[in-house]
């Protein structure tokens, strides 16, 4: 009998077009939806006669409490090959096997330094107001050449955004918890003393840091408050990393010259959410990782984990 496959925000609409899933016709039918399914019960309604789910990232959290409400499901993929949101052990329990598929790193370092050069030279500002009519000229760009760039990670993404950093001619400081200076002096940076040296040194400030117990709320308003008021910060890691409601705070009140935010609290982000109406803020929704090369990624090769998985030889398994 044909399985089925649901593939989970697709909110483009390419996930069937970016990879060869002929490869599976006659054996798997495959049902893309373009909305998020914002609560459980929704999303089990939705699904509930499907064997194979696919879901991008961490966008959608798989509990214990949903995994038992899908009988059928048989296999779970998610993108990447890293996730915090799904019940592995109640999965395992449940006889469901979790796999995931490689990413590539460049493009949410080429997001990062989007939002570093829209802040920087006030971007949205200026062309909007030349669409719209508006005056011509009016923000003064910041330099970058000769600024420090302080970064909160040095791992695979922060290394190759310091690099780019470098390249602009910036002075390039890292931190992170477990942050040698050799390591940083294999990249070409150095390592700031401590982190609020970084912040209070730094005229961008990018955080690249792995959401976990340590970095939740890495950033809050004693943190944000050792900032430069000229100086940007940018996220394009985890919201979480950043107290949401302190980031806010200091956009509003001028503290900071401004922010580039990628993640936030809630995804997608709410009508009403104050993150859209906030000043000085330059936000994009999660795109970090859309790129056709990313998606060809991921969609191809969650076509070859469901291959491997029919074969009855999972690869990829999410431990």
């Amino acid at each position: 009998m044909q399985l089925r496959c649901a593939v989970l925000d697709d909110f483009q609409g390419v996930a069937t077009t970016v990879a060869d899933w002929s490869r599976l016709d006659g054996r798997v039918e495959v049902v893309s939806f373009r909305e998020h399914f914002t609560d459980e019960d929704a999303l089990a309604a939705a699904i509930a006669d499907f064997d194979i789910v696919v879901t991008l990232r961490e966008r959608v959290a798989f509990p214990g409490t949903l995994l038992r409400r899908l009988s059928g499901l048989r296999l779970l993929i998610a993108s990447g090959m890293r996730n915090s949101v799904i019940d592995r052990a109640a999965a395992a329990e449940l006889g469901i096997t979790v796999c995931g598929t490689q990413s590539l790193s460049t493009p949410p370092v080429e997001l990062t330094w989007a939002l570093i050069l829209g802040l920087a030279r006030g971007l949205v500002a200026e062309s909007t107001a030349l669409r719209q009519g508006g005056p011509w000229q009016s923000t003064v760009g910041a330099d970058l050449h000769g600024r420090r760039l302080g970064l909160l990670g040095l791992g695979k993404i922060g290394s190759r955004v310091a690099q780019v950093g470098l390249a602009f001619g910036m002075d390039v400081v890292a931190w992170s918890p477990n942050l040698t200076a050799e390591r940083a002096g294999e990249v070409g940076v150095a390592l700031a003393p401590s982190k609020e040296d970084l912040l209070a040194s730094s005229d961008v400030v990018s955080v690249h840091l792995a959401l976990g117990e340590r970095s939740r709320g890495l950033l809050g308003a004693p943190e944000l408050a050792l900032m430069k008021p000229t100086a940007y910060l940018v996220n394009t890691s985890r919201a979480a990393i950043v107290d949401q409601e302190a980031l806010l705070a200091a956009l509003h009140d001028g503290r900071i010259a401004g922010a580039g935010v990628d993640v936030f609290d809630i995804e997608p982000l709410p009508a009403d959410h104050p993150m859209r109406t906030a000043p000085r803020l330059l936000a994009t929704p999660h795109l970090g990782y859309v790129s056709r090369g990313n998606y060809e990624t991921y969609y191809g090769q969650a076509v070859e984990d469901i291959e491997a998985f029919l074969a009855g030889s999972p690869v990829r398994l999410l431990g």
